[in-house]
């Protein structure tokens, strides 16, 4: 659409329509508030770019109704197996077993275009939500009530616009982080690689490892990914005094392929020189701006998580901004957003640091040593981890006072049994503010009663077959009573973006923890969230 269909004023001005911004805009519409979403690009860009995914944002995706239309798309991420300087197994990295957590397969791969193009789509099905492609952000203007905004289209032409909130996803060189006067911090990692994605020739694919590999040799590090279908793709550390434009060429390209491929065995897809960086936004959040996304955060990409970190943030934000829009939580709901995310991402970034600089180290008799470390941390043989134990967990910002079991980790969703049909669990109590219950309690009666006095919070009680009190949902296979007996808790709150609030043993603490979870949403919060806002 052209910017003169849309209304001059909008809830939301999302700028950049990624899939951060997709997501984003996606479920402020669902939510029923005016977005405007602005990208420079008049369509999607048509190659690969992300390519892992997580359970936590497929479940989203399917909350949002779209697990059908992107699931086509996906494909389970393969094992990552980490060799040496001798070419000697390591590591694997892998995934946990079945039945999986979140109801999902945790790790995926997936393929960028056709995915961005479902969430956009999802995005404009809402009447609430329009977009104008082929725009870019000049300018914005902080009110006490709003942000006035410069648009200006292909042709130069310029339109003012007005919004209650800009959101700005529009990546690492962020326009809108620059107005904005965010600054960036440093975190200290500064390499350059050049991204190869192959479409493969089928008969070629079987020269190639059956797994994805990180090839930790000091004499060229590399990474080697199994997309979907025939998608390949390798990450290729450039040396010192390799120009990388130059590196980009195909000659130089298939020459760096050699070793697994030969130009005929497949289609140069893209090849992209990158410096792989570690930054994070100071702040999130200036008064009315909020950035999310690459304009927030950038890290190095081994392990997969650049795009889940800006859908985390988009999932974190919006179902607070929405409380903020209608009205029914103060602005100071916000400043949980940058406790919350920056810290995530510093700790997440922290630890792929680590693996990255693991990966590339360049003098051999170091990179010896990390391989004999390896190994001696597997008690002599390659060492097994799961992608999920790297994630963590949320540490501060909008959670209980009381520092409890399983405060801050991502809450399990199990197959439950609706109407005498197995179904995850999300599409019986969807993904609001809700109270979920052990149903093998035999305090439950008075549980519910505590939960009956805030008819805002959907509560369940779930136990497996035949253990619970009637009107309790069946689970099908113990993963929510094996979580409830891990942690000796009876109850939980669990927020819409599917953190868990809080938890409590007992009906006291229940008591407490609803009361707490009251005063956060509707009173003050904690001061120690409260931000700087500059104009």
């Amino acid at each position: 659409m052209t910017m003169s269909c849309a209304p001059t004023h909008h809830d939301v001005l999302v700028v950049g329509f990624g899939p951060t911004g997709a997501v984003a805009a996606g479920l402020l519409g669902r939510l029923g508030h005016r977005v405007l979403v602005v990208d420079r690009l008049n369509g999607i860009y048509d190659k690969p770019r992300a390519i892992a995914l997580d359970h936590e944002i497929f479940r989203h995706f399917d909350n949002m109704g779209l697990a059908e239309a992107i699931a086509p798309h996906v494909e389970p991420f393969s094992a990552s197996e980490h060799f040496g300087v001798d070419g000697q197994l390591i590591r694997r990295v892998h995934m946990v077993a079945e039945p999986y957590p979140l109801g999902y397969t945790p790790s995926m791969v997936f393929s960028q275009p056709p995915v961005e193009a479902v969430l956009r789509g999802h995005a404009l099905s809402f009447p609430s939500v329009r977009a104008a492609l082929g725009v870019e952000l000049v300018d914005f203007v902080q009110r006490s009530d709003r942000v006035e905004a410069t648009l200006r289209n292909a042709d130069g032409h310029l339109q003012k616009m007005t919004a209650r909130y800009v959101l700005g996803c529009d990546g690492a060189s962020s326009t809108v982080r620059q107005i904005g006067r965010i600054a960036l911090e440093d975190l200290i990692f500064d390499e350059p690689w050049l991204v190869v994605d192959v479409r493969v020739n089928q008969e070629a694919l079987a020269k190639l490892p059956p797994n994805s590999a990180q090839f930790c040799n000091p004499a060229r590090p590399v990474s080697f990914l199994i997309g979907p279908g025939n998608h390949r793709r390798w990450e290729i550390m450039l040396l010192p005094g390799e120009d990388a434009r130059q590196m980009e060429r195909p000659e130089n390209v298939w020459s760096l392929l050699s070793p697994w491929l030969m130009p005929d065995d497949g289609e140069l897809w893209r090849a992209a020189s990158y410096r792989f960086h570690a930054l994070v936004a100071a702040n999130w959040r200036n008064w009315r701006i909020v950035i999310a996304g690459d304009a927030a955060h950038q890290q190095p990409p081994f392990i997969g998580q650049g795009m889940c970190q800006g859908l985390r943030d988009a999932t974190n934000l919006v179902w607070k901004l929405d409380r903020v829009l209608k009205g029914t939580s103060p602005e100071t709901l916000l400043d949980s957003y940058t406790a919350e995310r920056k810290q995530h991402v510093i700790e997440l970034t922290g630890k792929i640091k680590a693996i990255g600089q693991s990966i590339c180290e360049r003098d051999p008799a170091a990179a010896r040593r990390r391989d004999a470390q390896i190994l001696d941390q597997g008690g002599g043989k390659p060492l097994e981890i799961t992608r999920q134990e790297i994630i963590p967990p949320l540490r501060m910002g909008f959670l209980a006072e009381y520092v409890g079991a399983a405060r801050g980790t991502l809450f399990p969703q199990p197959m439950v049994l609706h109407g005498g049909l197995p179904c995850l669990l999300d599409k019986i109590t969807g993904p609001g503010l809700r109270v979920v219950l052990d149903g093998r309690r035999s305090d439950l009666s008075s549980l519910m009663a505590l939960c009956a006095a805030h008819p805002e919070l959907a509560t369940t009680a779930i136990a497996p077959s035949g253990t619970g009190a009637s009107g309790v949902l069946e689970e099908t296979d113990g993963v929510l009573a094996g979580w409830f007996d891990r942690y000796g808790v009876a109850a939980a709150i669990v927020r819409p973006d599917h953190y868990v609030f809080g938890t409590a043993q007992d009906a006291a603490e229940l008591d407490d923890l609803l009361r707490d979870l009251n005063a956060r949403l509707h009173d003050q919060p904690d001061p120690n969230f409260r931000m700087e806002n500059t104009a």
